[in-house]
């Protein structure tokens, strides 16, 4: 969210699958972390796009009954070629929507396609925009916002064609989840670089960082990430969004990352001295 006001107070969340794959344990070490929130990439072991209607009931179920409310839908959508028909994220989104409204979630993460790496960013640009404006659309009509992140190797790797889609696209419905750590493991310095251009769509805080020697991704705070800048920059723009913990301490894979409960408490535990440093208390 972009505000005028001052805001000291930011909702926690974060990636339960990088805790463990039964959702009740993810619950309970991000409750016992001080988190109210999840993000929701997957259940059971099953990403959230491929969970059935009775796993999605269940799981809503669970939270319910934990008192745990879901931050985002960490959907896979997008993070395809972007040679793929359009209708086929299109039906993921479509899932990824059933899913948020069985789990009362407002946003969705998505991505903007990979196209190889000998292919020029410029020469799929037209079809990464009709299929993001087609994602729009979707969302515009179920009344729930798409979070772009800015993984490596899709067209939204770097600042300025994250940019473009954002400007391009121009939709309510779609905004930015920031991460540190993907901008330094494509050679971009995320705050001198990317902070200015994007906070205006800014809504969503992933928490990561990562090295510039090696890409070897770290605590916060810990990398070249620049997160206590952002962070108080955020601060002293009247940032009220989620900050979700996305620690990828111990592996990563195609579809997210996991670290354990014991790696996600030290990831916890950085932020938490940033936050305390910056003046930023995360309920």
């Amino acid at each position: 969210m972009y505000t005028n006001q001052q805001e000291t107070s930011w909702p926690l969340s974060g990636f339960g699958d990088e805790i463990d794959d039964d959702p009740a344990i993810q619950v309970a070490v991000l409750q016992g972390l001080g988190a109210k929130h999840i993000e929701v990439r997957s259940a059971w072991g099953t990403n959230v796009v491929d969970l059935g209607e009775e796993q999605l009931q269940a799981l809503a179920a669970l939270l319910a009954a934990k008192g745990m409310k879901v931050s985002a839908i960490a959907s896979p959508v997008g993070k395809v070629d972007v040679g793929l028909p359009v209708d086929h994220e299109v039906e993921r989104l479509r899932r990824a929507v059933r899913a948020a409204n069985v789990l009362d979630a407002k946003y969705i993460r998505i991505f903007s396609f990979y196209y190889g790496d000998n292919v020029p960013a410029e020469a799929v640009r037209s079809n990464v925009l009709e299929r993001m404006r087609a994602l729009a659309n979707v969302a515009e009509e179920a009344g729930v916002i798409l979070l772009h992140e800015n993984e490596k190797g899709i067209y939204g790797d770097v600042p300025d064609r994250v940019l473009d889609i954002m400007e391009s696209v121009d939709s309510a419905a779609l905004r930015v989840a920031w991460d540190a750590a993907n901008f330094v493991q494509v050679g971009v310095k995320p705050f001198d670089e990317g902070y200015a251009k994007l906070r205006p769509y800014l809504e969503y805080l992933q928490v990561k960082d990562a090295r510039f020697s090696d890409g070897q991704v770290v605590p916060a705070g810990e990398g070249d990430g620049d997160v206590l800048r952002t962070v108080r920059a955020l601060k002293e723009d009247g940032f009220t969004g989620f900050a979700s913990l996305e620690p990828h301490l111990a592996d990563t894979h195609e579809l997210g990352g996991y670290s354990g409960p014991v790696a996600f408490g030290v990831a916890a535990r950085a932020f938490a001295a940033i936050t305390a440093e910056a003046g930023v208390r995360t309920l």
